[in-house]
């Protein structure tokens, strides 16, 4: 990045979740930036486009990454090629249909709950843990996904919502117990141009992505609530991801940035 300050020049970086969506632009971002790129990736086609577009230099490991199976294979190829970790992204998340609870019926709800709460946050305690050596052998850092749902009604239903809430809390405990070595934050963002992000399987969503919603619609939803009128993809999010994953940040441990393009400043009195 010629005349550019590279964040990352020098830094190993695994994103989970890092496919499509949210985790793919700020990949593609991170290896702009100088980084060495490892991605966690579920989906097997998705792992075959990852490896043409980035080629020999990344490492892609295929798997769950809410299972200490994957993360335990992921953390051993990193070791193997590239010796160390600087910093853990956690990208992966599901949605869910931002159904209210009293729309959803018990026995569905349960399955929700677990199936959200293993990917949303279970995945993210468990690549926390198995990488944990790694990162504080480098004086690292982790960055979480949160939501602006985490901090404003209607962003999601009550179980997405409890979810990206508990992300901001487990950025705090982290942050407590890997202090001085290691630095965790995270990043909360809003509406996402071309979000990948899709339904739980437990209500029969599996299929649909947020993307999936015509974007006139989607577009007008946001303008009509956020303060600045510009759709951001994926990749516009990516700089604050950066930041807290790179050396660069030596001020900020224990934090969620809310990245909402003013959508938390709703009218009141004039609307």
């Amino acid at each position: 990045m010629t005349g550019t300050l590279a964040l990352l020049a020098d830094h190993v970086v695994l994103v989970t979740g890092g496919g499509s969506g949210l985790g793919l632009g700020v990949a593609r971002r991170a290896r702009d930036h100088g980084a060495r790129i490892a991605i966690v990736e579920i989906d097997p086609a998705k792992c075959e486009a990852l490896r043409g577009e980035f080629g020999e230099n990344a490492l892609v490991i295929e798997g769950d990454c809410a299972t200490l199976e994957t993360l335990n294979r992921a953390e051993a190829a990193i070791r193997e090629r590239f010796g160390r970790l600087d910093a853990l992204l956690g990208m992966q998340g599901i949605f869910d249909g931002n159904l209210p609870l009293g729309q959803i019926a018990p026995e569905r709800l349960d399955h929700l709950f677990d199936e959200l709460f293993r990917v949303n946050v279970k995945g993210h305690v468990l690549a926390a843990r198995v990488f944990r050596d790694l990162l504080i052998a480098s004086e690292g850092a982790i960055v979480l996904t949160s939501s602006t749902a985490a901090y404003a009604a209607d962003g999601g239903g009550a179980v997405y919502t409890a979810t990206k809430g508990a992300i901001v809390a487990l950025v705090q405990q982290l942050a407590y117990e890997f202090a001085p070595h290691v630095r965790v934050n995270g990043v909360a963002p809003a509406g996402i141009g071309g979000s990948q992000l899709r339904g739980p399987a437990s209500l029969g969503l599996e299929g649909q992505r947020q993307s999936d919603i015509p974007r006139d619609a989607f577009l007008a939803k946001f303008r009509s609530i956020s303060l600045l009128t510009e759709l951001p993809s994926a990749e516009d999010y990516a700089i604050p991801y950066l930041f807290l994953a790179s050396k660069e940040n030596r001020i900020m441990t224990g934090q969620t940035l809310v990245a909402d393009q003013g959508l938390l400043n709703r009218a009141l009195l004039s609307a």
